[in-house]
């Protein structure tokens, strides 16, 4: 497995991690023994970098990552490069909100470690920004997390490129986190150039799309019984079906050129940028593998330009997210 630096101050890491969102039933039924399966699969593969988070399945997801390092013993922790998040919550009526400040941080970070059993997260994010607090002093309460030893690096979900450089003239920002794909190119608008002057890594997530650039995008029957999806515009009719039939094209250009649509899309990933590690998530060993295999690919230029005469900027059909998704990231262009 290539490797490659969480930002130009971090460790070194997998040049693809695991989104570990899928380990708390997001696209699918799963269970623990397939969330311990993907774990044993990187092992296997060398795979070290997990993206988890507080509110994937409500510490479910930490909390399968933290019997795994428990049933596997000593040494497991060190061969994995743990990245966790916090900030989305609940006001008292129940309404979702986000909060920044050090105690709350803290405190979601407290439990994510006991969930896990670890003393520290290798990487730690703001998971949405509340706009009411400045990044600065946001900054500031993660370099107070830092020097107590809670956290390794620190990190930001779904900012601006302005946000990261008002951030990074207070603290080196190791990585930022946004979607990134051959369906979602926006952070190449300013985003993917930033994280680069900064020594900043940009972790890509949804990589394959949300399904679409695989060989079995998630079944239009099956998208009303996943509550994110069901109302995500891409994943409505007519948009759906438009998006099934636009990829057909990238399913066919993986087959010719002897790969799995999954894998060519992490490795066109993997060639946007040295900074950019994608994190797919997945509940099936099989697609792990496929998923490996890309990431151990070399695309050529002459390779990059096919795959995106067949998906072109702009292809997809319906925003990436709907009214509602989009509160939390922060538009920039």
């Amino acid at each position: 497995m290539q490797m490659r630096k969480m930002g130009a101050k971090g460790p070194e890491v997998s040049a693809l991690g695991i989104g570990a969102m899928s380990f708390a039933d997001f696209y699918g039924p799963t269970s623990e023994e397939n969330s311990y399966a993907i774990l044993d699969a990187a092992l296997e593969s060398g795979v070290s970098h997990i993206d988890t988070s507080n509110v994937y399945g409500m510490g479910r997801s930490e909390e399968a990552i933290g019997q795994f390092l428990r049933d596997k013993g000593a040494g497991t922790r060190e061969k994995f490069h743990i990245a966790t998040k916090a900030s989305i919550t609940t006001d008292a009526e129940g309404k979702r909100c986000f909060r920044n400040d050090l105690a709350h941080l803290e405190g979601e970070l407290d439990q994510s470690l006991a969930r896990m059993g670890i003393e520290q997260v290798d990487l730690f994010y703001i998971h949405r920004r509340d706009p009411q607090v400045p990044i600065e002093e946001v900054v500031g309460s993660l370099s107070i997390l830092k020097d107590k030893g809670k956290i390794g690096g620190i990190g930001f979900s779904e900012i601006a490129p302005s946000s990261l450089r008002r951030a990074a003239k207070e603290h080196h920002v190791d990585a930022v986190q946004s979607e990134y794909s051959l369906s979602t190119r926006a952070p190449e608008l300013g985003l993917l150039q930033a994280c680069a002057e900064l020594g900043t890594a940009f972790v890509a997530f949804s990589p394959v799309g949300r399904s679409f650039l695989t060989d079995d995008p998630i079944p239009f029957e099956r998208i009303e019984s996943l509550p994110f999806l069901r109302v995500n515009p891409r994943f409505q009719a007519p948009n759906y079906g438009e998006n099934i039939k636009a990829t057909e094209a990238f399913r066919a250009l993986a087959a010719d050129m002897g790969v799995a649509a999954a894998g060519l899309a992490i490795a066109w990933t993997l060639a946007k940028g040295a900074h950019v590690i994608p994190i797919p998530g997945t509940r099936s060993t099989a697609h792990f593998a496929e998923l490996v295999a890309g990431a151990q690919m070399q695309l050529r230029a002459e390779d990059v330009a096919a795959i995106e005469a067949v998906l072109p900027v702009g292809w997809a059909h319906g925003d990436r997210y709907s009214v509602d998704q989009w509160v939390g990231p922060e538009r920039f262009c």
